[in-house]
């Protein structure tokens, strides 16, 4: 049976870009299962399924319905647990919200306001007013301020990164050996950025940048498909 995933998209459908939403397309190819992208544009996401969910990502796995990226990944380790593991473990999966914590806190914050006018300039002229009157409301300033600060903030940002840069020291993914959720977490947020910015938010030679390149060559290179923005 073929998973639903329904993800955000702009203009161009090819370019789904919302982290979250990567978090569970990765999750779905994680365990082997056959799955078909939904793309769907802001305004369109309130109908997805009913109006389950006022965000995507949501699933559809036969008769369930699925809302929420971790909520998703649970969903997935519970009912397919002969397939390969995303948590290792309930220990694992109390870890991997630590891990999803600390990456909307630290990574989101960052890079959300930095391609605030990169996301705002890939949607239609529908979508554009929806998200600048949404994220204004978010930020409490326009996203031409929001958005001021990317250079200036760009040090500590990279910086911030030091705890990922120091535990890839020791071993080719966060998951160990091998990917695990908390991997698609932090790069569901790095390919956010890719998909819809030039912005150079790491340096060509941080250590950081070979983990990303592995996570995106996973599952036969399901997240380098999407070209990064020029």
């Amino acid at each position: 049976m073929t998973i639903l995933i329904y993800e955000l998209v702009g203009t161009d459908e090819g370019r789904p870009f919302s982290p979250h939403c990567w978090k569970a397309v990765m999750a779905v190819a994680h365990k082997g299962l056959d799955f078909q992208r939904v793309p769907k544009r802001f305004l369109e996401v309130p109908a997805v399924e009913g109006g389950v969910s006022k965000t995507v990502p949501v699933i559809r796995d036969g008769d369930r319905v699925v809302a929420d990226s971790f909520a998703i990944a649970e969903h997935l380790e519970d009912t397919y647990p002969d397939r390969p593991t995303l948590f290792g473990g309930e220990g694992g999966r109390a870890m991997a919200r630590f891990i999803e914590r600390w990456t909307q806190l630290t990574i989101h914050t960052y890079l959300g306001q930095a391609a605030l006018l990169d996301i705002h300039a890939r949607q239609d002229a529908d979508n554009q007013p929806y998200f600048r009157t949404s994220r204004e409301a978010r930020f409490k300033r326009t996203l031409e301020e929001a958005a001021a600060g990317r250079d200036a903030g760009l040090a500590a940002f990279r910086a911030s990164l030091e705890p990922l840069r120091s535990t890839l020291s020791y071993q080719p993914f966060i998951g160990g050996k091998r990917p695990l959720f908390p991997d698609y977490i932090v790069f569901g947020a790095l390919q956010w950025v890719r998909v819809v910015s030039p912005f150079a938010y790491l340096a060509t030679d941080d250590p950081v940048t070979p983990w990303f390149e592995r996570c995106l060559d996973l599952f036969d290179g399901l997240g380098r498909r999407v070209p990064a923005a020029a």
